[in-house]
């Protein structure tokens, strides 16, 4: 999720820390001038597309980068960015033809050749972090020429993978500079200048401070550019909201807590508080592999109790004063295709009764010992309230013991898919507005969750959805696998968010890229 996702901008939920304690509250300096100055609490795995597939990193990536298609401003219609136009050309081939004169920031020529290499790079790196499970669909990319590249879909009339182009996995990187076998560290990369998106990268310290330089070069999809921006990282949600609050940053994005933008909404004279479509998924998931239980039976029962024991109403009111709602699917409510089959099959409130049975019927022995990890930095201040939540609901079925931990991001990130967690917190913001973004990166073969979760019949459904034309038919295919996944449960979904920004009065755009592209885009923000 994704990346965390996964994937994309602003949004009042999914938080990373980044400055030391002294550097928090800083906001503007001397040196920002006429630009922009962006909050954040995010983290950046990693600058290198390759190497990361989260929200702190994607949003970087959506300044620096270049993609063959893009989402403009306040739209979800794919649209030519690096491309001149791609198409299929047969069912099974989608090709794609470039822009004449392209280059990166460094001077080299942008060809198709990058194309081809950006994304074989990132199967064939296949880092734990990266992005490569969006690419399942991809059988090969060539470059036929300077100018054309020509991707091999694994099926026909793929209705997915044009939004892919979109996604963690689309930015183009600079073949001369990047390795094909290993991800360029963060410094390495701003130093080569592979840059070709609406910003270039100039000072950056990582999870301190980016400075994003206005490329004038650029020639795509987005808007362009009409300020620098310099992008400030902050370990704390508090500083974030007093310095939005009092003019020293422009804008703050994820995340401040709902308390805080409760607060800053009555502030109706100094700052504005923009919100845009929801989408964001906050989830527990399990590690199959060493989740307790003695057999498939027993953790799967294990699960099924789990889902009918938290109460998802009491987190949304209690910790999130609203701004998530319970969500009953892996695919959130209002999404096209979604169904609520969590709903269906263990209720809305808290059902001890059924959740013993379900232990009962599989010779579970109780209270079952959960080792439940979450992570306070990268999904918001209230992650500590929301599982403490979480682990008191369970104790109070008298069906659980919860050990409940956290680990801060960048450790989080990287024992998680050691097997470090029986059971753990993620989130996912959508890399693109379609219903098999929440479902095959989590479930297909080789999935992003990294849980151990594999099943046939759901594979054979998720492809079957992504090639399938005709709308309802395809709907249903959707609403089979959400059917499948809550009887299974490898995760149990919690809530579900909107996207919210604060930005000084005088600042326009910000409503414009609060779309549901989900991607926070800094080119559409100026001010004065």
């Amino acid at each position: 999720m994704k990346h965390m996702k996964r994937a994309v901008a602003i949004v009042a939920a999914t938080a990373v820390g980044g400055l030391t304690l002294a550097a928090c509250g800083a906001g503007r300096d001397g040196d920002s001038g006429d630009g922009l100055v962006v909050g954040t609490t995010d983290k950046v795995v990693s600058i290198d597309p390759a190497g990361s597939y989260d929200n702190g990193s994607t949003t970087v990536q959506t300044q620096a980068y270049q993609y063959l298609m893009n989402f403009p401003a306040g739209s979800t219609e794919l649209t030519p960015d690096a491309a001149q136009k791609c198409d299929f050309e047969k069912p099974t081939v989608y090709v794609c033809t470039m822009k004449d004169g392209l280059k990166f920031a460094n001077g080299h020529d942008l060809t198709a050749s990058d194309v081809a290499f950006s994304y074989t790079r990132i199967k064939k790196i296949n880092d734990p972090n990266g992005p490569a499970s969006l690419l399942t669909a991809m059988k090969s990319v060539e470059a036929r020429d300077d100018k054309t590249v020509a991707f091999t879909l694994s099926a026909p009339n793929d209705q997915t993978f044009p939004q892919v182009l979109v996604t963690s996995a689309g930015p183009i990187v600079d073949e001369e500079e990047y390795p094909a076998d290993k991800v360029l560290d963060d410094a390495a990369a701003v130093k080569a200048q592979g840059f070709s998106g609406p910003f270039t990268i100039g000072k950056y310290t990582k999870n301190k401070i980016a400075e994003f330089t206005v490329n004038k070069s650029y020639d795509g999809a987005l808007t362009k550019a009409k300020q620098d921006v310099t992008l400030t990282y902050y370990t704390d949600a508090n500083n974030l909201k007093l310095d939005v609050e009092n003019g020293k940053i422009d804008v703050a994005s994820r995340s401040l807590t709902p308390t805080d933008i409760a607060s800053l909404e009555k502030k109706t004279d100094d700052v504005t508080v923009h919100k845009g479509p929801g989408g964001e998924l906050r989830y527990i998931v399990f590690n199959l592999k060493t989740m307790p239980g003695k057999g498939e039976d027993q953790k799967t029962a294990i699960r099924q109790a789990v889902a009918s024991s938290v109460d998802r109403a009491e987190l949304s009111d209690q910790v999130y004063k609203g701004t998530y709602t319970p969500a009953y699917s892996a695919v959130p409510k209002g999404v096209p295709g979604a169904t609520e089959p969590f709903k269906d099959l263990y209720g809305t409130a808290p059902d001890k009764a059924k959740a013993k049975k379900f232990l009962d019927d599989a010779g579970v022995s109780t209270p079952v010992d959960l080792k439940l990890q979450y992570n306070p930095d990268h999904y918001g201040s209230n992650s500590d309230q929301e599982y403490n939540m979480v682990k008191r609901q369970l104790e109070a079925s008298g069906l659980f013991k919860v050990s409940l931990q956290s680990t801060e991001w960048n450790t989080y990130s990287e024992e998680r898919v050691k097997d470090a967690y029986p059971a753990y917190q993620l989130g996912w913001f959508p890399d693109f507005p379609d219903a098999d973004n929440y479902l095959t990166p989590f479930f297909a073969p080789d999935n992003f969750l990294q849980s151990h979760y594999e099943d046939k019949t759901t594979t054979k459904l998720l492809d079957t959805e992504r090639t399938e034309a005709d709308k309802a038919q395809r709907e249903k295919d959707l609403g089979a696998v959400q059917e499948r996944i809550a009887n299974q449960v490898p995760i149990v979904p919690l809530l579900t968010g909107a996207q919210v920004a604060v930005a000084g009065k005088d600042v326009k755009g910000v409503d414009d890229t609060l779309d549901a592209s989900f991607k926070f885009r800094f080119s559409s923000l100026s001010k004065g």
